[in-house]
This record gives structure tokens, C-alpha cells and sequence, in this order.
């Protein structure tokens, strides 16, 4: 690993050579100069923005080690995994690592051998940690996810509020805290808790160009999700939120009878089926994940083409990070929402059920107000959202559906009085359904039943049509003039902010219904979006990804740690030569460019050279076919021990021990180097065995596992069983 960079090399010269940039964007060169030179700083720039060079320069340029907070167990191991191949030397703390691996890392931040340690809140605010970072040159504190210090927040996280410690406990070490998500109170509340009071706020724009936000009314939501994905460009990964597991394992089961790739993921599954999910979700290309929230924090991965929502978000804030997921290299990229009313009603009635104190509730109100109010707009979403955000003045964006296809307004003062009349007069406890029939004079068996056949608004809306009525319903609901009866039944009633409608006090604007799209073939519809590149580029794209995909396989990590989608496009364009001429690339930096260059120019070459109407096939580098047990192998004869491998290679400890096994049957390790098992626990098991009939050397069986209570792993009793 190399040495920390000396304190004359410039940020600009760490950028170009070691991350492979060639300029800074936005705000990126104050903020590092601010952290140089040893002051506190604010940082809110958008996801995909640059936020981690903001830090990580810093801990390159200043002398001692940079701490980073962050709540994340997924997204410290991405970033260090992103550090190593860059040639820097990170590591993290969390309780991923085995006791053995944690001692490892203490000991490389107490010999001052780490640029950049991330560790979770709990782990920092610990006395036996806080007691190491009293012995160790300490360069800077970055403070990720910030706004996990506000109650106000979309993502509260009480342990976070303790780090005010930091200012107190180390007053000389400079502090950064950085957010992409935080409307003005949020900020107020980072400020005070982490005590950034004369700090400089880094605000950057919360635009993100490159993503493009539609809604829909929700009609049949997953066929309309179905017809969505399989509009976007072949092998696109993606997200799909779901409010419940229920629902996030039926969307799944629902894709994957389409033949697409989908995952479910939900904080109810086995922690082992979680882990799988992310680790396929980032190692393999094209995969679609169905969600409830929790999936995403932390992950990393810049090439999510869509951001798909079956159910509302909480607030505007999460939408925009949990949209913000996709597009993180900036190239095109879809945040899209079905949304009806049923939706409303849910959301309206569980707010006005919450228990939570009047304050609280009065600061959800104006959060759930927000987010209807965005999708019922009938101006730039984009606006909306900056807005809602503090930022004034942008203009109309041209890159979603309401600028791309602007719905039109009517006054609706008159069709909104005869609702909340029918409301009225039934009642106000039946729904939408019901005081549908009654505008149109449907008499059903219902209407009939409770006598609203005979009240004066029966029949009254039949200048409008059914789907008419059911949209003015939705509007009236999300504006706040009808709310759902508190005890779920799906009543409607008029509120008091419907008095002045009523009276004629006030005038009413609506969206008008869409109009009704000609039918398209099913081939039409399902036809993904054809690739913005060149014919010629596109094949080079898809050689460069195919060789990309098989360096990240055969070093256990996702492929946008070799490069991300926006650098294999610009090599697909430019179609490099050279060595120099890769290296003028963004994002190949020298380590990168050492490790790979060359097999990127072969595979470049290999395009060129082959016959233009022939399909390629593309074989894997010859540095990838290594053999399972001598990886194994060389691991063990670097000093690493079990859980360490298993760590190293992402295989399972049974997994890793039945290569040991192997290894030592062929003599090429050592009993000690397969034996983690104390005398009296080895007699235990082949003890156990006897009883059980089973023979030495014989394959350990589930009964035996069993028998002794699963406090082994097949690692362990197959091992016993060999050597007894």
C-alpha cells in the first residue's frame, strides 16, 4: 500500500492521479481546501454528487488517520472495497468482522497504517474505542448521513444525536458532516447537535438532471410496473418499493413470471437471505430488487437505472433518496410512481390515527401535504421538489412527464361542492365508490338500501363521467378537503377546510383525467428503450462489460468498483489505443490503469479486429481461472484463518472449511491450520457420533447437528470426524 500523500501534493494532483478526474465539480474543491485546513464543515450535495472525495481527499492530504461515521454496514464495506482498488489504505470496524479481524484493524489504526477507518455511531461512542483514538493522530471526522442527528428526519437515528461528544472531546480535530437529504429544520438540527455553528454550509443544488420523474394513477398498479420495466434498455437494474413485505413478495414472485430478474428484500427475512439479495443485487448485472425501504441504505451502486414506487413513500424526503438511488454515474435514468386513491386515503387515515404528540403530528401533516401536493401537481415536478427543498427560482426541467406532457386545469369549484354535498348528506361515512353512485344516480342495492336515492345531490353529477368523479375525489382527498373516518372503513368526510369551498368563499383548479392513450400492440409496449449509443459503440460497451463483469466475479466484488457505466461508455466512444490515450479516461486513474488498462485495450482491440457480422463471444482473462482451493490455499499462506477467508472470498466459514479439508487430505495444510475446535469440544462431538452409528470420516449428517443443539457448523464436525 502506498504511503499518505505528502502534504505539497495538491487535491487537484490526488484526483487526477489516484481517482482519475481531471476537475472537480460543484463545490468538491472548497470544501477540501476547508477540511485542509483544519476547519469544520456542512456539506449538503445531492446523491451521486461527490460527497465521499469531499472527505477522503482531505484524509489523504492531512497527517493521521480520518474517521468516517456512517450507520452502514453495506456501504462501509463498498466504500473501502472502492479504496483498496484505488490503492488506499481504508478499512472498517463493525460487527461483520470476526473478533480476530477486528483486532487486525485496531492494530493498524493504533500503528498508524490506515488513511481512513469507517466505523457505526455505537462503535465510535464507545469507551474502548474512544479510549484507542486518544492514542492515535487523529486527521479529521466525517460525519456521513447526517441527518440521522434530527427527530425531524426521514431516517432518525438516536445514537447519532451523542456525537456532539466529537466537539467536546476533540476540539482540534476538524468535523464534517454530509447529507444529501435535509430541509431546513434537519439542517438546524445538525448544526446544533454536532456544533457547526460558525462552520460554512456547503449547499449544493438538490437537482438531478439525469433523472427523469413520472407519476401514474394507479389502474391494475403491476401491470403497469410490468409495462414500465420492460420499456427500459435491456438488463437494466432497478429498485421497486413496496409499503409491506407481503406486497414486496408478491411483486416479486409477479416479475419473475414475467421471466425478469427479481429479488424480494424485507427486514423479515433471514439475515443470511438478506445478505444474498444485496450481494447478487451489487455483484451481478441487471437484477431488479422489490423492497420495503429499508433496502438501499447503504448501497452504493451507481448503475440503478430505475427507481420504481407501487405504494407512496413517507414524506418528500425519502422519495428524493430513495429516488436519488438511481442514476448515481449520472447517465439517464427513470424515478417512477403509481399512485391512487386508495393510497391517499390509507395515508391520511394513519396519520390522523397516530398516537404521536400534536407537535409531532402537526410536522408529519405538513410532510404528507408536500408529497401530495407533488403528485397531484400541475407544474415541473422537478421545481416542486427543489423548492420543497429551499431551492428558488429553477425553471420548468423538460425531463418529466408533467413538462413533457402538460395536463390541463378546470375549474372544478362547482364538481368539488357537489362531492362534499354528497359527503354531507350521507353522512359522512361512506366512500369514494358510494358517493359515485349517488352523483351519477346509480341505484344500487346500497343506495337503495340507506335511502340516498331520494337525497337532492342523487343524480346530480351526471355531466361528468365515473372516472371523472374518482379523480376529483383523489384531489379533494390529497388537498385535504375530504379525510378518511378514523376507523378504517373507507368513509369520507368533508372537513373544515371544505367551508369556504362550500360557500363559494373559494375557487377551485384541478388536473383534468388524462386523456385515454391508443392501445399499442403488446410488441409496442414492451419494446425496451433502443441504447443512445452508437451501433459501433455498443458493441464496444457490451465487450468492455462482459471483461468488466468477469474481473469483478473473480474478485468478489460489484463491477462498478472496476469501473462504473459512465467511464465504459467513454472508452466505448473514444475507443482507446494507447495506454495515455486510456488514461485521459474519467475514473481511470494509475492503480486502476496498473491493474487493468492493459486487458481493456486487448478486449478494445478484439473488437476492432473481429468481423463486423459475426457475433463475439469474449472468454474470460487467463488471470481469472484460478482454481477454488488454491485461492483457498494462498490465503492460508498469507496467515489467514478460517472466518478470514470466508470474509476475504464472500464463501460461507462450512464452505471454506470443507476446502481445508480438502487441502489437508492432499497434505497441503496443516492440522492446525483445519482444527478450531478445543479438546473438550472435539470429544463432545465424536462422542455424539458414536451414539449416532456414524463411522469415522464419515460426512457429517444433519441428525448429528442436531444432536448437539446447532452449536457447530458442518465446518467444524466434519473436521472432528475426519480426525477421529
Amino acid at each position: 500500500m502506498p504511503q499518505p500523500h505528502s502534504s505539497q501534493t495538491s487535491a487537484l494532483q490526488i484526483l487526477s492521479q489516484t481517482f482519475g478526474y481531471d476537475h472537480f465539480r460543484g463545490q468538491q474543491a472548497q470544501i477540501i481546501e476547508t477540511a485542509v485546513q483544519g476547519k469544520n464543515a456542512l456539506v449538503l450535495m445531492p446523491t451521486g454528487g461527490g460527497k465521499s472525495v469531499c472527505y477522503q481527499i482531505p484524509a489523504l492530504l492531512r497527517a493521521g488517520i480520518t474517521i468516517v461515521v456512517s450507520p452502514l454496514i453495506a456501504l462501509m464495506k463498498d466504500q473501502v472495497d472502492t479504496l483498496r482498488e484505488l490503492g488506499i489504505r481504508a478499512a472498517y470496524l463493525n460487527s461483520s468482522l470476526s473478533m480476530s479481524e477486528q483486532r487486525d484493524v485496531e492494530s493498524a489504526l493504533q500503528q498508524g497504517n490506515l488513511d481512513l477507518l469507517y466505523v457505526a455511531p455505537e462503535r465510535l461512542l464507545s469507551e474502548h474505542f474512544l479510549n484507542r483514538l486518544d492514542q492515535t493522530q487523529l486527521a479529521l471526522f466525517a460525519i456521513d448521513e447526517a441527518h440521522c442527528v434530527s427527530q425531524w428526519g426521514h431516517d432518525f437515528r438516536p445514537e447519532y444525536q451523542q456525537l456532539g461528544l466529537l466537539a467536546t472531546r476533540y476540539p482540534h480535530i476538524p468535523r464534517m458532516a454530509l447529507t444529501a437529504t435535509a430541509d431546513k429544520r434537519t439542517r438546524a438540527d445538525i448544526i446544533q447537535v454536532l456544533s457547526l455553528q460558525n462552520a460554512p454550509v456547503f449547499l449544493s443544488s438538490f437537482d438531478r438532471p439525469n433523472i427523469r420523474y413520472s407519476i401514474v394513477e394507479k389502474d391494475n398498479g403491476r401491470k403497469q410496473l410490468i409495462d414500465f420495466i420492460q420499456q427500459q434498455p435491456e438488463g437494466s437494474a432497478g429498485i421497486v418499493y413496496c409499503l409491506s413485505r407481503k406486497r414486496v413478495e408478491e411483486t416479486a414472485e409477479f416479475l419473475q413470471s414475467k421471466n425478469l430478474p427479481a429479488l424480494a428484500y424485507h427486514a423479515g427475512l433471514p439475515q443470511a437471505e438478506r445478505i444474498r439479495v444485496q450481494d447478487e443485487f451489487l455483484l451481478e448485472e441487471g437484477r431488479i430488487v422489490c423492497a420495503t425501504v429499508a433496502f438501499g441504505m447503504g448501497i452504493d451502486k451507481p448503475n440503478v437505472r430505475f427507481v420504481a414506487h407501487l405504494d407512496l413513500p413517507k414524506s418528500l424526503e425519502g422519495y428524493y433518496q430513495e429516488t436519488g438511488r438511481a442514476g448515481r454515474d449520472g447517465l439517464p435514468s427513470e424515478a417512477w410512481m403509481a399512485y391512487g386513491l386508495g393510497d391517499v386515503v390509507s395515508v391520511r387515515r394513519m396519520l390522523a390515527m397516530s398516537d404521536a404528540p400534536p407537535e409531532v403530528k402537526r410536522i408529519e401533516a405538513g410532510k404528507l401535504d408536500a408529497l401530495l401536493a407533488y403528485c397531484e401537481t400541475a407544474s415541473c415536478r422537478r421545481q416542486i421538489l427543489l423548492t420543497y427543498f429551499g431551492e428558488m427560482g429553477s425553471l420548468p426541467c423538460g425531463n418529466c412527464d408533467i413538462c413533457q406532457n402538460p395536463p390541463s386545469t378546470w375549474n372544478a369549484t362547482v364538481a368539488a361542492q357537489k362531492v362534499l354535498s354528497a359527503a354531507i348528506r350521507t353522512g359522512n361515512r361512506f366512500g369514494a365508490a358510494h358517493l359515485v353512485d349517488v352523483l351519477l344516480g346509480s341505484e344500487t342495492d346500497k343506495v337503495k338500501q340507506f335511502g340516498h336515492h331520494e337525497l337532492p345531490t342523487f343524480g346530480i353529477g351526471q355531466d361528468l363521467s365515473e372516472a371523472t368523479w374518482r379523480n376529483v375525489i383523489r384531489q379533494l382527498v390529497a388537498l385535504g378537503y375530504l379525510l378518511p373516518d378514523l376507523e378504517g372503513f373507507g368513509g369520507l368526510m368533508s372537513s373544515e377546510k371544505a367551508r369556504d369551498l362550500l360557500k363559494g368563499k373559494e375557487t377551485l383548479w384541478l388536473r383534468e383525467l388524462p386523456a385515454v392513450k391508443v392501445k399499442t400492440s403488446r410488441q409496442d409496449r414492451t419494446s425496451p428503450k433502443a441504447s443512445d449509443l452508437p451501433a459501433d459503440a455498443q458493441l464496444r460497451f457490451d465487450a468492455l462489460r462482459a471483461l468488466r463483469l468477469s474481473f469483478a466475479q473473480a474478485q468478489k466484488v460489484p463491477p462498478y468498483i472496476i469501473f462504473n457505466d459512465a467511464t465504459l461508455r467513454e472508452m466505448a466512444l473514444l475507443d482507446p489505443d494507447t495506454t495515455e490515450k486510456l488514461k485521459m479516461i474519467s475514473g481511470v486513474g494509475e492503480q486502476k490503469l496498473a491493474r487493468y488498462g492493459q486487458g481493456f485495450l486487448d478486449r478494445l482491440s478484439e473488437v476492432r479486429s473481429a468481423p463486423t457480422d459475426q457475433p463475439m463471444s469474449y472468454p474470460e482473462p487467463a488471470q481469472e481461472k484460478v482454481d477454488t482451493l488454491t485461492a483457498t490455499l494462498e490465503l492460508v499462506n498469507r496467515g489467514m484463518d478460517r472466518a478470514q477467508i470466508a470474509e476475504h472470498r464472500g464463501l460461507s466459514v462450512d464452505t471454506i472449511g470443507g476446502h481445508l479439508l480438502k487441502l489437508y487430505h492432499a497434505s497441503k495444510v496443516t492440522k492446525h491450520e483445519i482444527l478450531f475446535l478445543e479438546s473438550h469440544e472435539l470429544l463432545e462431538i465424536q462422542k455424539t457420533a458414536q451414539e449416532l452409528n456414524l463411522k469415522p470420516k464419515q460426512t457429517a449428517t444433519k441428525a448429528l447437528k442436531e444432536a448437539l443443539n446447532h452449536q457447530y457448523g458442518y465446518a467444524d464436525l466434519n473436521v472432528a470426524l475426519w480426525l477421529w
